[in-house]
């Protein structure tokens, strides 16, 4: 039986994935599950995450995101039975590894997968569906007639927030950062968001946004990183492609909220100054946080996966932006991929 893990020599130094061969799964204690994998979501791996926790090791496991089925339970576990089909993302400190046919999950971790969902579309929809319901019920809360700004709407995580945000009433604009992106959020579904192709640097962000609100700006903004420093002192794709942090602080209307994915923003005193004028805020996104605090563990589960992001993906509510399904011969290049941040669909190991 083979799992997939990362491995890093020395810092810098490029990460490779390999195959390590099992023999046995380690002892099973009284929470344990084990589940026979039958998709794994593939995602980026925040290496500097797991060393500012403490959590850095020579091999990574790799794959978190999993559907599959319940083969033997632990003699406490009273969530789940034998052939029970689940999903689930394993924590930031597990030893499995998600690409992987049988695994011990403890039962926390696991929820009940819808029977009409297919395997790929369960797996690849759990961790998106958390950061886009975090980011639009717990850090901006999104009701009928608020606007709400998602860049690179094209993007995985774009995709189902612009669903979930138009499920929940609000008048969505969105940035392409291609013409295949522009013609995809074109034919999405439900119809209706406002879409704003940056692809070729001409069009001013800020500025669109104001239109479109008769000038009273944006109320949410969930921004895919932004620029911090001037033209000359960052990559030109990375220029042309992402808003300046200013253009987004003009954007933003009277209260509004900006949830940022980048975790090294820095505001100086204008900026600062001009959130205060429009008493606007800015929250970080890490979906992690979940994860990384046992109090919230119930609402993690109950809310988040059961009561909504499975419920929501079985009713047609949203779908995932999902490659084909990949087979495990292929994992390590498709991985090799995702860590590079090449692949513009989600990445589903089907077993």
């Amino acid at each position: 039986m083979k799992a997939l893990y990362a491995q890093q020599n020395s810092p810098g130094e490029e990460m490779t994935f390999v195959f390590q061969e099992r023999e046995s799964l380690p002892p099973s204690r009284d929470h344990d599950v084990k589940v026979q994998v039958r998709a794994c979501a593939l995602s980026w791996l925040d290496t500097k995450l797991l060393a500012e926790i403490k959590l850095k090791k020579e091999l990574v496991p790799v794959g978190r995101e999993i559907s599959g089925v319940v083969l033997e339970v632990g003699s406490k576990v009273t969530f789940f039975q034998p052939d029970d089909e689940v999903v689930g993302i394993l924590p930031l400190d597990s030893e499995e590894s998600g690409v992987c046919e049988v695994i011990l999950v403890h039962e926390h971790y696991l929820a009940h997968k819808p029977q009409k969902l297919c395997w790929a579309e369960a797996a690849g929809a759990l961790r998106d569906g958390l950061r886009a319901y975090t980011a639009l019920h717990y850090l901006a809360p999104v009701s009928p007639g608020t606007s709400v700004l998602v860049l690179d709407g094209a993007s995985p995580f774009g995709t189902i927030a612009i669903q979930l945000a138009q499920h929940r009433g609000a008048k969505v604009i969105s940035t392409a950062h291609s013409l295949e992106d522009k013609q995809y959020l074109e034919r999405l579904r439900p119809a209706g968001a406002r879409v704003i192709d940056v692809s070729h640097g001409k069009i001013d962000v800020a500025e669109s946004c104001l239109e479109e609100t008769g000038g009273l700006g944006v109320d949410v903004v969930l921004d895919a990183g932004v620029r911090l420093y001037s033209a000359e002192d960052e990559p030109a794709s990375r220029c042309q492609l992402l808003p300046h942090k200013h253009d987004i602080i003009t954007l933003l209307g009277v209260g509004g909220r900006w949830i940022t994915t980048e975790r090294s923003l820095q505001l100086d005193p204008p900026d600062s100054h001009s959130l205060f004028l429009k008493g606007a805020t800015v929250s970080f996104l890490n979906e992690e946080v979940w994860n990384l605090s046992n109090v919230q563990q119930g609402k993690y589960l109950d809310i988040l996966w059961w009561c909504y992001i499975m419920d929501k993906l079985s009713n047609g509510i949203f779908r995932p932006q999902l490659d084909e399904p990949i087979p495990l011969y292929e994992a390590k290049v498709s991985m090799e991929i995702v860590q590079k941040n090449q692949a513009r669909k989600r990445q589903v190991i089907q077993f």
